[in-house]
């Protein structure tokens, strides 16, 4: 699958990335890990980590599928509002849902500050803006359900809007303890860590079929083969090509990086910016100065990428931002690319088994929060390998139903 096409703001941030010989023998080991990204490398981390002999492939070189896309935002809220997940899941799992992601994310600081400093998460607050006057009460109604169950949250009016911003909006919602990174250098970080303890990598190794057998699964690379007791797909968007989810689909998202600004004394804390609409519009801003611009998602024609869409959506996504910050009209794009972007039907990821994979186990973070539940999901299938219980692993099935039933009676018994 053709994940991306364009010019990637991250690639130069790397002048000589760590690179990884291709297998040239068999091999054994109790946990294979297929997949490079973001996903593979907190796997690889968390169970190197804890003493499971691990082999890590990737058909690529490491942090050059999706990672190389990935915009770095880390976020608790979710494409899904908590209101929205209370809704489909009920009171208990979607409010225990939001909690997982705030302390995933406290837990991917954590854990960046102990890598190179070029592979740490930045703290950065969120502004979420209704981006009409018809969805403010949408979104208040989305405050006080945050603020309910104590999540961080201020209410921004127009006016306290207006006093921090160059542009006006008729309310929004202001939360801490947000952050944006580097993902390809996070991915490397982790990788590099996790070899030091023990994890064998090999880049340009493709899995090319599999024999599931009582004791495991045989991994076929070309001419060598890996046997492994376990098996993790941290294979992203291109799981679609051999397990098709039903509650999945994918689309085309686009990302333009500017020339680096001068300053930016109009933009507040320099926080992550996202808005109410769907598609929506997100920005950031990254330690050389740039601004990150990404959104106005569509279907995938053909189920195939466009590789020059990218060019004519980057021009509309610079207008987006000059139209934001009158005062920055001067920037020009340096990067821009497109990207294969999967979101999953209920909003929540998908990780676990599969009847169909015997012994094997699926990372598929999909959403605008595929950071944070790849560290939900790294943590958890490490502790499943060390034979620990993870009830709360069900309600991400692969299996489960892509319509959830509405849990509406049950909100109606709270209070």
């Amino acid at each position: 699958m053709k994940l991306h096409s364009g010019n990637f703001a991250w690639q130069n941030t790397l002048p000589v990335p760590p690179q990884y010989e291709t297998l040239q023998h068999d091999i054994s080991c109790d946990c294979l890990i297929i997949g490079g990204g973001v996903s593979g490398a907190l796997c690889a981390y968390f169970l190197a980590e804890s003493g499971i002999h691990t082999v890590l492939i990737d058909k690529r070189k490491i942090a050059s599928g999706s990672t190389l896309a990935n915009t770095g935002l880390i976020q608790f809220s979710n494409d899904k509002t908590l209101r929205s997940l209370i809704h489909t899941f009920g009171e208990k799992q979607a409010v225990r849902f939001y909690q997982m992601c705030r302390e995933a994310v406290s837990k991917l600081f954590k854990l960046s500050q102990g890598l190179k400093p070029e592979a740490r998460f930045l703290t950065r607050n969120s502004l979420y803006f209704a981006s009409t006057d018809d969805d403010v009460g949408m979104l208040h109604q989305e405050y006080e359900t945050l603020r309910k169950y104590h999540f961080p949250v201020e209410w921004w009016d127009r006016t306290h809007i207006a006093d921090r911003f160059p542009f006006e909006k008729p309310g929004a919602i202001y939360n801490d303890g947000d952050g944006e990174g580097n993902p390809v250098a996070f991915v490397h970080g982790l990788i590099e860590a996790a070899s030091a303890m023990g994890l064998a990598v090999f880049e340009n190794t493709e899995a090319t079929g599999f024999d599931f057998e009582p004791q495991g699964v045989l991994c076929r690379t070309g001419n060598y083969v890996i046997r492994a007791r376990h098996v993790i797909f941290a294979t992203g968007y291109e799981t679609q090509e051999f397990h098709k989810e039903r509650g999945a689909y994918l689309s085309s998202s686009y990302v333009v990086a500017t020339e680096p600004a001068e300053h930016f004394d109009d933009w507040f804390e320099r926080c992550l910016l996202w808005e109410t609409a769907r598609p929506y519009l997100y920005l950031r801003t990254t330690p050389d100065k740039r601004i990150l611009i990404g959104g106005l998602d569509e279907p995938l024609p053909g189920g195939k990428l466009n590789e020059s869409r990218y060019l004519n959506q980057g021009k509309r996504l610079l207008k987006k931002m000059h139209e934001l910050f009158p005062g920055k009209r001067e920037l020009k794009a340096d990067y821009a690319w497109g990207a294969v972007f999967g979101q999953s039907r209920d909003g929540l990821p998908f990780i676990g088994t599969h009847p169909s994979f015997p012994c094997c186990y699926f990372i598929e973070g999909y959403g605008g929060n595929g950071t944070v539940y790849s560290m939900i999901a790294a943590e958890m299938l490490t502790d499943v390998l060390l034979g620990k219980n993870r009830p709360d692993m069900e309600w991400f099935s692969l299996t489960r139903t892509s319509k959830p039933a509405p849990a509406a009676s049950r909100l109606r018994t709270r209070p």
